[in-house]
């Protein structure tokens, strides 16, 4: 389907802005509706957290995000994208991750985790070391990569080996074990990533899952394992606190051949009768031969929208959000509950604070910087 671009009005009366008003998520209360998108920072050793990742996350919470997210962490050591990808597969991560969101509440934020396998997606090199398969100078695992069934993301990526039965409940207790350590690092919401072509999507879409047991075949069965790793983790997780899925609403290939924008909207039914509390609405990323028909300002947030209204469930846009303005319209709109940004906040880690500037809005500055409010 093409899917215009948002356009980017301007806010005339200061008083409707609502990009800074609160927004409750079971126990927890965002103090806006700015989500930092999570990203990659390929900056890891083993999936240990480290200064790096203190600075990138703290910053956003200082510069004023309601909920800031880690990038996708993994669950397992071959569920990661890169051998440089964040971890919490091990006890031993759970420490520095713990001074970390300790660091975010302080500054008023909420600290969000997601949890991610990147299945055969996994053992890939870093962007800026090359594009493909790492090998064992690069201290790939190219042996282990699995996914619903053997077949590559592209050409130069691993050829992944079919999941067993038994390897889907390891991998579904992984992400249990990881929501465990998330809570005991301190984390207040998960998100699990069913997105950009990683494991968890790669079931979903019958571009990726050839499978003819009861994980492949009708959008039932290919939602199973996405279902099972809910309730999994719905089972160490408090019930206070939320939980968020990230989708891709569509793989942007033919109808007949992908992940559709209709099949995305049912399986977020499921997932609010479920108990998840939100979705996260981006798109694409499953396969190498998507075709994005339209590329622009806000090009996912009708995506989110529609999963808003039908599945009748709160969402998080995301994608080509700069603006405040814009940010700002998309919430009083009602085309989504929390804006995401990604590159946006790797500019300007601050961009809350200069985003209420712009829209009229007051809200808190951190002591230390009072100085420079005016």
């Amino acid at each position: 389907m093409a899917v215009q671009p948002q356009s980017v009005p301007t806010t005339s009366d200061k008083t409707t802005a609502h990009l800074f008003a609160p927004y409750s998520l079971k126990s927890l209360t965002l103090r806006n509706r700015i989500m930092v998108s999570p990203m990659c920072e390929y900056s890891s050793v083993d999936g240990f957290a480290n200064d790096w990742h203190m600075v990138h996350l703290g910053s956003r919470a200082v510069g004023g995000a309601a909920l800031v997210m880690t990038e996708a962490t993994a669950v397992e050591a071959r569920g990661r994208i890169s051998p440089q990808d964040l971890g919490i597969w091990d006890d031993a991560h759970i420490p520095m991750l713990a001074r970390i969101t300790d660091f975010i509440r302080s500054q008023g934020a909420v600290a969000g985790i997601q949890l991610a396998h990147a299945g055969r997606k996994a053992s890939t090199l870093r962007p800026w070391d090359g594009n493909g398969a790492a090998d064992a100078a690069h201290a790939g695992w190219l042996g282990q990569v699995i996914a619903p069934s053997a077949v590559a993301f592209a050409p130069s990526y691993p050829q992944p080996q079919a999941m067993t039965i038994e390897q889907i409940g390891e991998v579904t207790q992984a992400f249990a074990q990881g929501a465990r350590r998330s809570l005991e690092a301190g984390f207040q919401l998960i998100e699990l990533h069913a997105a950009h072509g990683y494991l968890l999507h790669e079931f979903l879409s019958p571009a990726s899952n050839q499978r003819t047991d009861q994980y492949g075949g009708s959008l039932e069965n290919r939602a199973r394992f996405l279902m099972e790793v809910v309730a999994a983790v719905q089972t160490v997780w408090p019930k206070d606190l939320p939980i968020m899925v990230r989708v891709s609403a569509t793989d942007w290939l033919p109808a007949d051949s992908g992940f559709t924008v209709d099949a995305c909207v049912q399986v977020a039914q499921w997932l609010r009768e479920a108990g998840v509390d939100a979705i996260d609405v981006s798109s694409g990323g499953l396969d190498a031969r998507q075709q994005i028909s339209t590329l622009g300002p806000g090009y996912q947030v009708p995506f989110a929208q529609r999963i808003r209204v039908e599945a009748h469930i709160p969402v998080a846009a995301v994608g080509l959000i700069t603006d405040p303005h814009q940010a700002d319209t998309i919430i009083r709109s009602g085309d989504a509950d929390l804006v995401a940004l990604a590159r946006e906040l790797l500019r300007d880690p601050y961009w809350p604070m200069h985003a209420a500037q712009a829209l009229g809005q007051e809200i808190a500055w951190p002591a230390q910087y009072l100085r420079a409010k005016q």
